[in-house]
């Protein structure tokens, strides 16, 4: 479950009233419709097995309703609370933030200097887990609203039943909309979905982002004339992986990729085109009533020029309103077509080349209202629109390209051997000293391997194709929409070297005076343990090597940006390898040490987060994973991913992207601005943290890699469904194999949450602090007294708790039970449930009181979902005997018709948890 508020955040007397009025709602129109036995089951909350299909699909509905009531009543409560406390009551916002750096005697002037380096980008990506169809998200979106305009006392009894009508309406289309996936969704739907978001809400979001900085600084008391310009707020800019991450994912093409780039492209013209000309519409300032500033008319001229005759026509429609034929002008400029669609080749002199071009303009247009006090047309109508132009630009979002280092490395195989390389075929084979050593002596050279850059072997014709595309895109446009080029499983130096020879063979460097340098950066991406402890040493080589210092010094001047170089950690790797808390830990240490690599060699480190959707994953709320981020390694730039359910669940209602994206903002200011309190205590308590880091990964790699646990986990989970289902567009594993390292995390975890065991969210805690406390009382007692005062470790022990939450020891043996060796299952599910029960005394001892008493609403509220989820789970239970019978039967066909009513209860079951992977 996705907990996107701190327990103030939700007010149960109201959540109870308004589930109330959805239940009638929904029971009401499912007995209109003739579907008693449904809407019986609705009301007695357990499952008739006569229609278990129509009785799954309810349920599911029903807590997307439960989700719908917790969210609005979420937002209710802030704006109630925020009314009668002020802006700086809500933790992990503007006013809070601002407040407290007020407290620490920060100057408004220190903070004001800092905020436009404050950088955020939320990255899109389409990993398996969203089960939810966005046809279905968009019905919810509809009854959400509904439920906020029921909000409003003034209406009247009619206007009233009007609005209980809607809701039902809405209810009785999502009845009849197909739930789940039935077939897998294509990197083209993924897209689409991703598109709603870039071009509907964020766009939408981001004045209102603006506007509640500026009421915070104001409520701090800080002067509001000194905030005055849109390039004083912090910076919004937004990454998509969907048509560009290719690791395991073999549909996501060079042509899928040179469409993706396209579409953002066309996309991000369109929005700015609509903004101008909404804003064309606005400014009927006629120059009867104001003398025209002498720098718009001067502009106007240039303009008319560069347009030609799509100029004059624009100048011939606003005659006598200059400040609309200047807006009519600048959509000549854009780099659009007469039908809308871009230009495939825009030249420099006809049409705006940038961003950059248009916020020039838009600065004229700010400076000529200035002349004419029109203070407040340019901070409620232009300034917006500067905004909205400097973050989407003419790309919408960058979309990284993501590639495993294996194939990579067949691809450089095929190359090599390609062009005579003595045993090139078996490059991957070769010792890490000589791949260096060749590859080093190839990249002093712009020579290419081949001429002919097709039929070199699969891998290589992919990569080389795909970063033609890149190399296209950035000849004719920029380097603005492209990301970066991400190093799945990076080992070693020459895993990251490799990229640069592939990047040299597709063009993507250029020769400088001192050597070649990639036009692209070029990241690894740690996500196993023992990848993040092997980072610091393959960071320091990479950083070290000539074509990356010529690299970041091109970069740097070409984009006139800081030095840094970006290194992607992963959250979900890290966890199914080493458990919750090694995963967090190792995460902490290897930021702390990657950090000091870049400092010994002066740059700056961007960390890109890759969290997932689960606490297992990274998840939980934004502002207490941003504060529990090691001490000085945010430095105001803050990446991270958003995943699957995650994006729906957080910016598919406005207030709630709102509130999301503020959390985001703020808290990266906050961990950027605020007096380091957090070093000290970090280096006190590293040691011991240190020590349960050791006991809890020995505790659980012990659990996983035992000799019989894959067969355990494979029977006991309904992971063989979730192979079979059709949630996203990757496969669910990166081969065939069923084997403990093959099986991607997030399958993994979906699995462990659907038999409500949620293992990975807090297996090992408990015997790490329970040998701590037994063998050092002292070290026990001493991080005891400052749990809660080192957010780092505390984040770990909030995750850990939260799943201790969602864990259901009954339903966990029910699950057990499915599998064929039942001591085997007694072995496994004892030893699971001790650990269970070690690490919840262990918390409660830490926290000093029962976890129950410590978050009673959550408790109130997961126990209110597990009571209408149990009979879920024994229908899953019953369709999993059933059809796996079928399958060891040989009876395919059979058990193939079984699969789409156990895809809803799959999905079921998800909405209940309110989380998948």
């Amino acid at each position: 479950m996705y907990f996107s508020t701190t327990d103030d955040g939700i007010e149960l007397e109201k959540i109870q009233n308004d589930l109330t009025y959805l239940h009638n709602c929904y029971v009401e129109m499912l007995r209109d419709i003739g579907e008693e036995q449904v809407a019986n089951a609705i009301e007695e909350g357990h499952h008739s097995k006569s229609d278990s299909e129509k009785i799954s699909k309810a349920f599911s509905l029903y807590f997307q309703f439960i989700t719908i009531v917790e969210e609005n009543a979420a937002v209710q409560l802030r704006r109630k609370l925020e009314d009668e406390y002020g802006l700086d009551r809500i933790s992990g916002l503007w006013g809070k933030t601002l407040q407290d750096l007020s407290d620490q005697k920060i100057p408004e002037t220190d903070i004001l200097n800092k905020l436009p380096d404050i950088k955020v980008e939320p990255v899109l990506t389409a990993h398996p887990t969203e089960s939810k169809r966005s046809t279905v998200i968009d019905q919810l979106r509809s009854v959400y609203l509904l439920m906020v305009r029921r909000e409003n006392e003034m209406w009247t009894t009619i206007e009233k039943e009007q609005i209980r009508d809607e809701i039902m309406t809405a209810m009785q289309r999502l009845w009849n909309t197909g739930q789940v996936f039935l077939h897998k969704p294509s990197i083209q739907d993924e897209l689409t979905n991703i598109m709603h978001y870039l071009t509907n809400v964020f766009p939408k979001v981001l004045p209102m982002l603006d506007q509640r900085l500026r009421e915070a600084w104001e409520n701090a008391g800080f002067n509001t004339e000194l905030l005055d310009d849109y390039r004083k707020f912090p910076k919004m800019s937004f990454g998509n992986w969907v048509g560009g991450d290719r690791d395991g994912h073999p549909f996501v093409t060079d042509r899928v990729t040179r469409e993706t780039l396209l579409g953002l492209r066309k996309q991000a013209l369109h929005l700015l085109k609509n903004d101008l000309s909404g804003l064309a519409k606005k400014l009927s300032i006629s120059s009867f009533e104001v003398e025209t500033p002498a720098m718009l008319s001067a502009r106007l001229n240039e303009m008319k020029v560069r347009g030609g005759e799509a100029a004059i026509q624009a100048l011939e429609r606003n005659i006598d309103e200059p400040w609309r034929q200047y807006l009519n002008l600048m959509q000549v400029l854009l780099p659009l077509q007469e039908n809308d669609e871009p230009v495939e080749k825009p030249d420099a002199k006809r049409y705006y080349t940038s961003e950059k071009e248009v916020l020039s303009d838009l600065d004229i247009l700010i400076k000529s209202l200035h002349e004419i006090n029109a203070g407040r047309i340019i901070k409620s109508d232009v300034e917006p629109i500067a905004r909205k132009a400097a973050t989407f630009g003419f790309h919408l979002a960058a979309v990284d390209i993501r590639q495993n280092s294996q194939f990579h490395d067949n691809a450089m195989a095929q190359l090599l051997k390609a062009s005579g390389i003595e045993d090139g075929e078996n490059f991957a084979s070769w010792s890490e000293e000589k791949r260096v050593d060749f590859l080093n002596a190839e990249l002093q050279s712009s020579r290419p391997f081949v001429r002919h850059r097709q039929g070199l072997g699969t891998e290589a014709d992919a990569v080389l194709a795909c970063y033609h595309v890149v190399n296209k895109h950035i000849n004719r446009y920029g380097t603005n929409g492209i990301g970066s080029f991400i190093v799945s499983m990076t080992r070693s130096l020459s895993d990251l070297l490799v990229v640069y020879a592939l990047c040299r063979e597709a063009g993507l460097m250029e020769l400088t005076d001192e050597g070649m340098a990639c036009k692209v950066p070029v990241v690894p991406l740690l996500e196993t343990i023992e990848d993040l402890e092997e980072g610091p040493d393959i960071l320091d080589a990479f950083l070290k090597h000539p074509v990356t210092q010529r690299s970041i010094t091109y970069r740097q001047e070409r984009d006139n940006s800081d030095r840094y170089q970006q290194v992607m950690v992963g959250y979900s790797d890290s966890n199914k390898d080493g458990g919750i808390f090694a995963s967090l830990w190792s995460l902490n240490q290897a930021q702390l040490k990657l950090s000091a690599v870049g400092e010994k060699h002066d740059i700056r480190i961007r960390y890109f987060h890759g969290r997932g959707g689960t606490i297992s994953r990274g998840a939980g709320p934004t502002h207490r994973f941003i504060a529990g981020l090691p001490s000085g390694t945010v430095q105001g730039d803050m990446r991270l991913t958003e995943q699957g359910e995650m994006i729906s669940q957080k910016y598919a209602n406005t207030v709630t992207a709102l509130y999301n994206l503020e959390l985001l903002q703020a808290g990266t200011a906050s961990h950027t601005l605020s007096k380091d309190s957090g070093k000290d205590l970090q280096s006190d308590l590293q040691p011991i943290v240190n020590k349960l880091y050791d006991y809890s990964l020995e505790s659980y790699q012990s659990l996983v890699h035992s000799d019989e646990f894959v067969q355990f986990f494979s029977q006991a989970t309904p992971i063989d469904v979730i192979e079979s289902s059709s949630i996203g567009s990757r496969p669910a594993r990166r081969t065939g194999k069923r084997s403990f390292g093959d099986l991607r995390a997030i399958p993994w975890v979906f699995s462990w949450s659907q038999a409500r065991f949620f293992l990975t969210g807090w297996y090992g805690v408990g015997s790490a602090l329970q040998r701590l406390r037994d063998e050092d009382p002292e070290a026990f007692s001493e991080l005891s007294k400052e749990a809660v005062n080192f957010m780092p470790f505390r984040y770990i022990i909030t995750n850990a708790s939260s799943a201790i939450a969602l864990t259901d020891t009954e339903i966990m043996k029910e699950y057990a039970s499915l599998v064929e060796d039942q001591a085997l299952a007694e072995k496994y599910l004892n030893d699971i449930e001790a650990e269970f029960n070690r690490t919840r005394e262990m918390l409660e001892l830490l926290y000093g009181h029962n976890l129950s008493e410590r978050r009673p609403r959550m408790y109130k509220m997961i126990e209110f979902r597990s009571r209408r989820l149990k009979p879920l789970h024994q229908l899953q239970i019953e369709q999993l005997k059933t059809w796996r019978g079928l399958k060891a039967s040989g009876k395919e066909k059979e058990a193939a018709e079984q699969l789409p009513e156990m895809l809803l209860v799959l999905n079921a079951i998800a909405s209940g948890l309110g989380t998948t992977g």
